[in-house]
């Protein structure tokens, strides 16, 4: 009898012993579970997340209005009596605007109107214009045909082309080629289409940002700071050419 009793209490511990693995296992095996779900919540929560929102969207004909007839009943002046049908300006004393940078025209507007960018004429032009507006017209400009010029000055091409594609090591001139492009066409929304615009504007540009005139972009004025009046001549008539 003593030896069945003690058989029996053995019986009792194993399968007590037995019970709480199987809860241990299930225990363990439920939280690796939860760990295994954990992260397939996870893009059900994202997924919750709200848009980032796009970039502002542009009216390339609303902007074509206004720089084609402007807006009497806000005082907005048209664009065109300066700057020619399409940006194609009918001298070096307006830039050519066609096919220009989108984000660079905006830019350059809203820097008119900040005052960051200082021309009396184009100050007061920018000054009615609301953002939407310059983001038209920028847009409008963008999509129209580059304009087309001519080097004039035989005398000093070669030394214009070198300046472009090489910069002046001696000066520490940086090549114009390296954020213009080789052929002036710019990177879009970093540096501006240079190619074809008429010399004397770009001389112009040159001379404004060496003597501090011109303030809204540092580097050209570094730039600017080390060429001479040959030197800004000659790259200018140069880049006229590029297409």
């Amino acid at each position: 009898m003593r030896q069945s009793s003690q058989i029996s209490k053995l019986t009792g511990l194993r399968a007590g012993f037995a019970a709480l693995s199987i809860f241990a296992l299930f225990s363990v095996s439920g939280l690796a579970n939860a760990a295994d779900a954990a992260p397939m919540a996870a893009p059900a929560a994202e997924a919750k997340a709200p848009a980032v929102p796009g970039k502002p969207k542009t009216d390339a004909a609303a902007g074509e209005t206004l720089y084609s007839a402007g807006d009497s009943t806000r005082g907005v002046v048209a664009c065109i009596t300066c700057h020619g049908p399409k940006g194609q300006s009918a001298v070096g004393t307006w830039p050519k605007l066609a096919a220009q940078h989108a984000a660079y025209t905006a830019k350059q507007l809203k820097n008119f109107k900040d005052g960051s960018r200082a021309n009396p004429i184009m100050m007061g032009m920018a000054a009615t214009l609301t953002e939407q507006d310059m983001n038209n017209i920028a847009t409008f400009l963008s999509k129209q045909a580059p304009s087309q010029g001519v080097a004039q000055n035989k005398d000093t091409i070669e030394l214009g082309q070198s300046i472009y594609r090489g910069g002046i090591a001696s000066k520490g001139v940086p090549a114009c080629a390296a954020c213009h492009s080789p052929n002036g066409a710019g990177i879009p929304a970093q540096y501006p289409r240079l190619g074809g615009q008429w010399a004397e504007y770009s001389n112009a540009q040159l001379l404004a940002f060496r003597e501090g005139t011109r303030k809204n972009s540092p580097q050209m004025a570094i730039v600017a700071a080390r060429l001479s009046d040959q030197e800004m001549k000659a790259v200018a008539d140069y880049m006229a050419g590029l297409r």
